[in-house]
Parts: structure tokens; sequence; C-alpha cells
């Protein structure tokens, strides 16, 4: 076995990197195409998810196939290759199959424990088997991965260590509240009708939105995903929309989750800027004792804190109270006194209120909180425009460095153009190098964040977009629009960082552990098995041939006597050959077994090419009989 990954993933590379590098479906066929077709490959799988890229395959040369993988990855990837260096790793032989066996598991995921990744292994393997670039190697790899996962999830509680993106998404829109409490009620739009958008609509309708409305390219797939949804006996109202709706849509919703193919924006700022214009104000909800409704959203805009903690105290009595104002929808009633608040006004006829020991004119006097909001944040924006840089949130955009000292990395991307840079480095190095790449997306991780916000820049959240795209569906910019709130892939990877990990992750590690020993030690006895099989066969031909010498000396035999000798001589030569080929097994088994089959090849003086032809008649009997991904 010679097994090699190259890949990148958002534990090495930033995700503007990985955004480019993106795959789509034709991009992948070719580069399996094209990995075959170069010299060092015999075999080949490409595994690409909205956060990793990584190209699987089976090679007689490690230094010639990690550059002819890496130019190939950067050619069909549209990422120079100088560029995209640094930002990739390399595993080889026993190392690549404990990777993509934690891959499996969801302890490489952005969210540890997803299994989500299971489904998107399964469909990289079906694409091999497709295309005829999976043979013996990449099918045995990745069926058992897909067995360790499932095992890894039925094991442990590896799934309470994380969700899926999804969830954990959803999570951080709803900030510092369930996430049922917080959906309660709202309107959703999901853009696209693929696995991932499927499985986004499956989850707001579990925890609890009022209606869904599903828009796509493909008018069949929404209008089917929208009825499932119906169906699902969740109590959900769904219905389907053109592409060409969706403006309008954003008028309308609450929450939005995109994940499209589309290789450009599927939402631009000028687009929720205008939603989020001609869409209605949000109803006003419940006033809690500290002046915040119950969503944890906030006052409404025009609801200054002043105002709110005087009606957290109550009104006081100075004289004769006025008599209680006509409700409006935008206004509550509070110990008797009507405020107008979308105004902001205080209807007081004239009446003086002593509010924290200030009088206000009640006739004359208007509390301006929305100028003060714009006003502020013209502010930050102004402050963040003469810092050069712009203001944070959960959208906000960060820069990974690929280490902070160059030295300590065996790859240097500055040599020449890209494959001079791995040229001669051993396969050691180079998984060191995905190592020095992981300290550098740590270090990263570890610069101080800006808390999560249920408001944005002081106004309650109108829109809440959740983008899990790759490249991105929605433009980052909107996370300057106020009232809108962005949560993407970059802002996932800065909140799963700092995520607890259970103590069901080092079990899972303990059956990864234990499956690549037994994997490693399954294809080096099935790498045995061609020869052990020609020597039987070897075996078989010379018992033939001394039993028909034996009819030709004794030809008085009868047919009884004539199967007696046979069978003995058969029963001689397999006591013979039992006990040297279980224990060649056994041994090759071992690390360093692999010279055992050559010995006997060697010592019984078998013919290479017999050998080769029952290795291709076995390769040829697996894809027939369990050649499609389970």
């Amino acid at each position: 076995m010679s097994l090699l990954v190259v890949g990148l993933s958002h534990r090495s590379a930033p995700v503007s990197v990985l955004e480019r590098a993106s795959l789509n479906a034709d991009a992948k066929a070719k580069l399996l195409h094209d990995t075959l077709a170069a010299e060092p490959a015999a075999e080949a799988a490409v595994l690409a998810t909205c956060n990793r890229i990584e190209l699987y395959a089976d090679v007689d040369k490690f230094h010639a196939g990690v550059a002819e993988l890496s130019t190939l990855l950067a050619q069909h990837s549209g990422v120079a290759l100088e560029e995209l260096t640094p930002y990739l790793y390399v595993h080889y032989e026993d190392r690549a199959v404990h990777h993509l066996f934690s891959v499996a598991c969801g302890l490489d995921s952005m969210v540890v424990g997803e299994g989500q990744i299971l489904g998107q292994i399964k469909d990289a393997l079906a694409l091999g088997q497709e295309l005829h670039t999976a043979g013996r190697l990449i099918n045995d790899l990745f069926q058992q991965a897909l067995r360790v996962g499932k095992r890894a999830h039925s094991e442990t509680g590896i799934d309470r260590a994380g969700q899926s993106l999804v969830t954990f998404g959803l999570e951080q829109l709803a900030v510092h509240l369930p996430v049922g409490e917080w959906a309660a009620g709202k309107r959703a739009l999901v853009i696209g009708a693929g696995s991932m958008s499927s499985l986004a609509a499956a989850t707001l309708a579990r925890v609890g939105v009022a209606e869904i409305v599903v828009a796509n390219r493909t008018a069949e797939r929404a209008e089917r995903l929208a009825e499932i949804l119906v169906a699902s006996g969740t109590g959900v109202g769904a219905r389907a929309v053109a592409m060409s709706a969706v403006a309008e849509e954003l008028t309308r919703v609450d929450v939005v989750v995109s994940c499209t193919g589309a290789t450009g924006l599927v939402l631009t700022g000028d687009d929720v800027a205008a939603a989020v214009s001609r869409g209605a104000a949000p109803d006003p909800a419940p006033q809690t004792p500290a002046g915040l409704d119950s969503a944890g959203v906030g006052l409404d805009v025009a609801v200054s804190r002043d105002s709110a903690a005087y009606t957290s105290a109550g009104l006081k009595d100075r004289g004769s109270a006025p008599d209680p104002a006509p409700q409006t929808p935008a206004g509550l009633d509070v110990a008797g006194v009507g405020l107008d608040v979308a105004g902001a006004e205080l209807d007081s006829a004239g009446a003086g209120l002593d509010v924290a020991g200030v009088g206000l004119d009640g006739v004359g006097s208007r509390l301006d909180v929305a100028g003060a909001v714009a006003a502020g944040v013209v502010a930050r924006l102004a402050a963040a425009a003469a810092a050069g840089v712009r203001l944070a949130d959960a959208g906000v955009a960060r820069t990974i460095a690929p280490g902070t000292d160059r030295d300590d990395c065996p790859v240097d991307p500055a040599a020449g153009d890209g494959r001079a840079a791995i040229a001669g480095v051993d396969a050691s190095s180079l998984e060191l190098h995905g190592t020095w790449a992981d300290q550098g997306e740590a270090a990263a991780q570890r610069q101080p964040r800006r808390g999560v916000r249920a408001q944005v820049d002081g106004v309650a959240v109108r829109l809440a977009l959740l983008d899990l795209a790759m490249p991105r569906d929605i433009d980052a910019a909107v996370h300057r629009i106020p009232g809108v709130r962005l949560v993407d892939i970059e802002s996932l990877a800065e909140a799963s960082a700092d995520a607890p990990m259970a103590a069901d992750v080092d079990a899972v590690r303990g059956i990864v552990t234990e499956e690549v020993a037994a994997f490693g030690a399954a294809q080096r006895a099935a790498h045995i098995t061609p020869t052990v099989v020609a020597l039987r066969a070897m075996a078989a031909e010379v018992v033939a041939m001394e039993v028909a010498r034996l009819d030709g000396r004794v030809p008085d035999l009868d047919e009884r006597q004539r199967a007696e000798v046979t069978q003995t001589v058969r029963r001689v030569v397999d006591k013979l050959l039992h006990a040297p080929t279980v224990r060649v097994k056994q041994l090759a088994s071992e690390p360093g077994g692999a010279g055992y089959a050559e010995a006997l090849r060697e010592l019984f003086d078998l013919d290479p090419q017999t050998v080769a032809s029952v290795s291709r008649a076995d390769a040829a009997d697996q894809n027939d009989d369990s050649g499609r991904a389970s």
C-alpha cells in the first residue's frame, strides 16, 4: 500500500483560500481523470466539502506523487501552486489512513463530532466508482472509513461534543437563547434544495419556525422539499418560490439560510439593504423588568435606555395622574401612562414627570433615539475607516498566518514555483508541515475575539442570515447594515474553536488508532494473498501431473483406488503448505512484512505474471460484488 493524501482544510488554510480553491462537480471529475492520467497514481478519490479539499491516490513514488497531486490541485482549483503550497498538508500510508478515519469520525471537522462528513465521504467514494478511478485500495479505505465513522457514533457520545453546522450556526444566531425559543414563530427562507439546504430546512422545522420558504433554481426540487416539510408532522408551513422571488421574500422573513453551489454571490449587500429598508418593523415583544424583549434582541430602536430604566422603576404619581392613553400597535401602557414607543414621545398632556431626578417637560420633550442610533453607527464607521479596519461582528474576516516563524517549517513556499518547495522533502517533514500550519491556525484563533451580541451596533436584529456555502452565497459586507446579523463559515470556525472537548473524543481517538492498525494489517495480509494463491495453484498443478503419470504406470487401478491415491497426495501437499502459508500471512500483517511475499516467490520460483493475474482477478471480483458505497 502506498496511499498518499494531499489537501488543505480549515485547519491549515484561511477561509478566503478555501473559498477560492473550492471544486464544483465538473472540476472534481476532471481532477480525478487527470490524476489517473498522471504517471505516479494508479487510483484516486477526491473529498471536497465546504471546509476541506483532499486528493487521495495510490502512488508508486512518494515525491513524484506529492509534486503531481499538488500541481493538479492547483490547476483545477484555480489557485497558483506557489500560493497554495503553504497551506497544503501531506499524509502517507498509515498516517493517511489515520487522517481519513479521523475525518470520518468528525474529529477533524469544524464542529467536532458532526455526522454530515459521512455522507460526503460516501459521495466521494461513489464518484470514484462511477468514474472508475477507485480501485481496490480506495474502495477498501473509504468503505472502512464509513464503518469506523458509524462505529464512533454508535459506541461513544461523540455527538454530544458537537452538532451539525446547521444546528451550530443557528445557535450562533440565537446567541444566549435556546434555539427553540429564539426560532419560535419566525419565518424562514432557505435558498437551495441540496443536501445541506434540506438539512437546514428540516432543522428549522424541528426547532419551531412557523413558515419556511424554499427557493431554488430548479423549481421541482424546491417544491419537493416543501412537500416533505409539510408532511414532516412538525406543523410548519412550507412553500416553494422561484429564485427571482428571493428579493421580495427577504422583506417578509426573519431568518435566511443559504447553501447553494453558485460560484458568485446569491445575496449582495444591496439586496439585503433594500429588503431591510422595505420590510415591516417586527412586532414589539413583551418587556421584561430589565427593559429587554423576551427574545433577547433588545428594545425597539425608538426606546432609549433611560426611558427603559424609568419604565422598570415605575412612574411616580406627582399629583393627579393623567388618563391612560389609548394603546396603538406600537404603544405600551406602563403604570397608566401611554408611551408612544414608535415615536418615543411621552404623552403626558403637559404633566411634568420626574425621571431619575430630572424634570422633563412632557409637552415639548421628545427622545430622538432613532437619530442617536444612526449617529452612533456613523461615528463607529468613521472611526473604523480612520483606523483602517471595519466594524467586527459574526461575519468579521480574519487572516490566518500559516506560521509565526517561517524557519520552523520544512517547506519553503518561496523556493521557485511551488513544486520546488516540496522537492526533496521527505514524508515525515511534509507531515510536519501540516502540524506547523495547524499551529499557525491555532495561534490565529487565540487572538482576542469580540463577544457575540443580540444587537448589531445597538439596533435590534431585523434579519438573521446563515451562510453555509463555500464559496460564500451572501456578501460579507451585509454585516455593516444596521439590524442585520450574519453568521458564515468563517465566524463558525472562530466560534467552534472555543467549544469544549468532551471525554468521548478520547474514546473516538482510541477507536481510530485501533482501526488504523487493523486496516494496515488487513492490507498487508491482502498483499501476500495473491502469492499464496499462486503457490497453491502451482501445488495443485503438480498433484495433477503426478496423478496423470501414476495412471500411465499403473493403468489397472479402478476408480475408487485412483480417487483414494489422488486424495492422499492432495492431503500431503495441503499439510505441507498449511503451516507456511498461515505463518506467512501472520508475518505479512505486521509492519515490514511485505518482504515475505517476495521471499515466497523466490523460494518457489513462482511466475510473477501468475501472481499479477490473481491480483487483477481478485480486484475485479471485489468491484463487481461490493464496489458500491454502502
